[in-house]
């Protein structure tokens, strides 16, 4: 059974940090896409970056392109995003999501997707 459990959110102020954690069953992390998306109050919902565990190679959008980081690990099968110099704008709820495959490289769509976690609250304050 494929279960997704985020972890991680909170209230954080403008320019603070937050990691976000992702507890995946139901995967085997060999050959995986593991993504993040976030959805905000009356918007859809936007891809944020995604891991293929094959070779760790990433996808992240330009709209947090160096400031959040995506990582596996792939013993606990665990999925993290380290999110640094928060906007208000990145306020949403987070989830993760996995499929079988790779990322792609130019975006990720939740369409992709078949199973969801609850999401965790991110809300930044200014």
């Amino acid at each position: 059974e494929e279960q997704f459990v985020e972890s991680g959110g909170g209230l954080v102020q403008v320019g603070g940090s937050l990691r976000l954690s992702c507890a995946v069953t139901g995967f085997t992390f060999d050959d995986d896409a593991i993504g993040w998306f976030r959805q905000a109050p009356g918007k859809e919902r936007e891809g944020v970056s995604c891991i293929t565990t094959r070779d760790g190679s990433t996808y992240v959008a330009d709209s947090v392109k160096g400031r959040f980081t995506i990582s596996s690990d792939k013993a606990k099968k665990m999925v993290y995003l380290q999110m640094n110099s928060l906007k208000p704008e990145d306020t949403a709820v987070y989830h993760c999501t996995a499929d079988i495959g790779i990322c792609s490289s130019g975006s990720i769509s939740p369409l992709t997707f078949s199973s969801w976690g609850q999401g965790t609250q991110v809300t930044v304050s200014s």
